[in-house]
């Protein structure tokens, strides 16, 4: 099995800023690419940031400039940090990754369980 575990979630003022671990553990072959969702309340879950295996990235206009996505391979972890957070980012932020665990094996889609960010104005 594969497990993603989220970290690093809380509360924080406007303004201030919180970095968000996920790390992947469990039968893993290779990570393609990971991202990070999040969903508000009332809303659907929405693509914050993606990152591949190779560094590319990718943000949702909402968070350019504030927020960077990066990640270790050898730890199969990837990072958010988001700086200048406003009370719009409060959400459960999730991770999602695209897992193979075997050579043969197809990649399948794993998310985590998902960590609360609450911004307070």
């Amino acid at each position: 099995q594969v497990q993603l575990l989220e970290s690093g979630g809380g509360s924080v003022q406007a303004g201030g800023s919180l970095r968000l671990s996920c790390v992947a553990s469990g039968s893993i072959f290779s990570i393609n690419a990971m991202g990070w969702y999040r969903q508000a309340p009332g809303k659907q879950r929405e693509l914050v940031a993606g990152i591949t295996s190779i560094g590319s990235t990718n943000y949702a206009d909402s968070v350019k400039g504030r927020f960077t996505v990066s990640r270790d391979n050898a730890k199969n972890t990837t990072y958010l940090q988001m700086n200048s957070l406003k009370s719009e980012d409060t959400a459960v932020y999730y991770c999602r990754g695209e897992v193979r665990r075997n050579p043969r094996d197809y990649t399948g889609q794993y998310w985590g369980k998902g960590t609360l960010v609450t911004v307070s104005s």
